[in-house]
Parts: C-alpha cells; sequence; structure tokens
C-alpha cells in the first residue's frame, strides 16, 4: 500500500486515471461479462440509438488481460511523470482531448458499418504517449524480455506501426484505429498549449537528425 501511496504522490490524475481504468476491466472481464457488450462503441449506432456515453464508458473497459496490460503499463510509464511536468488538470484535459479524437475518428471512418464496435482506451493514451515524447524527446523505457532500454520516440512509432498492422487484419472489439488520432491530438495538444515544448523537441530531434 506504501509503494502505491508513493506512486501516486504528486499524480492524483493518473493515479485515479489508472484505477479506473483497470477496475472497471476487471470487474467486466471477470465479475460482470455483461459490461463489455453494453459498452461498446457502435459509430453506426451512436445517434440512431443515443449511445453518446459510450465514448466515455468504452474507454476504460478493455477486451481482455493483454489488452488492459499493455494500454495500463504504456499509461504508467508516460503519464505519470508527464503529469508531474504539466499538471493534474492539463493531463485530464490532454486526456480527453485525446479520447474525444479518438473518438471522432472512429466514427467517420466506421460510422457506415452497423457491425463495427470496439473498446479501450488506447486513443487517449496515444495522445498522452506522444505529448510525453514532445516533453522527454530522449527518455527511453525497459520492456521485458528487451535487455536493452527502448528510446520512447522508436516505442511510440513502433507502437503505431503494430497498430497499422493490426487494423487490417479483422474488425475486433480493440480499437486499433483511434491510435493515430490520439497521437495527432497529444502532438497538437502541446503545440497549441505549450509551443517552446514543441519548439524544444524539435530542436533536440533536428539535432539528432543533423538539420540544420
Amino acid at each position: 500500500m506504501e509503494e502505491l501511496l508513493a506512486l501516486a504522490q504528486g499524480t492524483p490524475a493518473s493515479a485515479a486515471l489508472l484505477a479506473a481504468m483497470v477496475l472497471a476491466s476487471l470487474v467486466a472481464l471477470f465479475v460482470a461479462p455483461s459490461l463489455i457488450e453494453r459498452h461498446l462503441f457502435r459509430p453506426f449506432w451512436f445517434f440512431p440509438r443515443r449511445q453518446y456515453a459510450t465514448v466515455l464508458t468504452s474507454a476504460f473497459i478493455h477486451a481482455d488481460l493483454g489488452h488492459l496490460f499493455f494500454n495500463a503499463f504504456t499509461f504508467w510509464a508516460f503519464g505519470f511523470p508527464l503529469e508531474r511536468e504539466i499538471g493534474s488538470r492539463r493531463l485530464l484535459a490532454l486526456y480527453g482531448c485525446g479520447l474525444l479524437a479518438s473518438a471522432a475518428g472512429t466514427y467517420l471512418k466506421h460510422r457506415r458499418d452497423p457491425a463495427y464496435r470496439c473498446l479501450g482506451a488506447s486513443g487517449a493514451i496515444l495522445a498522452v504517449l506522444f505529448a510525453s515524447i514532445v516533453y522527454f524527446p530522449s527518455a527511453s523505457i525497459f520492456i521485458l524480455p528487451i535487455p536493452v532500454p527502448i528510446p520512447a520516440p522508436v516505442f511510440a512509432v513502433g507502437y503505431l506501426a503494430f497498430s497499422f498492422y493490426a487494423s487490417r487484419q479483422a474488425k475486433g472489439r480493440i480499437n486499433h484505429d483511434a491510435h493515430l488520432a490520439g497521437a495527432v491530438a497529444g502532438v497538437a495538444f502541446v503545440a497549441l498549449t505549450d509551443p517552446q515544448a514543441g519548439a524544444r523537441a524539435w530542436r533536440l530531434v533536428a539535432g539528432w537528425a543533423g538539420v540544420a
């Protein structure tokens, strides 16, 4: 318990979002599976059946443990340090922008497909991930069993590449299509709310690439 409290110190928004994501997903997966079907985001039925709440509720439930673990790990790795940098209110605003942007992108792409439905916080988490990379472009993370640190920009590109591939394999309940919209929303959020952070990141990346 003390370790959990120490982790949450100074990051109440991230701790609350992560706890809600994990708790809601575990309840839906192991206690009340009917919650999954009830809270799926269905673009085709969004307006006809007034399923407005699913924009939010679908983002806190995950289709399986692997989906939950990967999203929870990514948010833990990037959301907590980002909140310490930008504050709780801006972190919540960023998360909300990513969620809405990914839902809008999903709606526009699948609004004519009555069979399409999806779950997960991937769009919002990609917004957090890419905003974090703008603030900390030189950061790295460890992912077992890879024995070396992975630069955050490389992890982000790999995440998007996997999402692009997975979105074209099957129409499952994981919203891989939302990832690109979330990533763009994260970068745009920083550009609009803290242009200097974007300029610093660009100077660093340009230096690596040898751009004058």
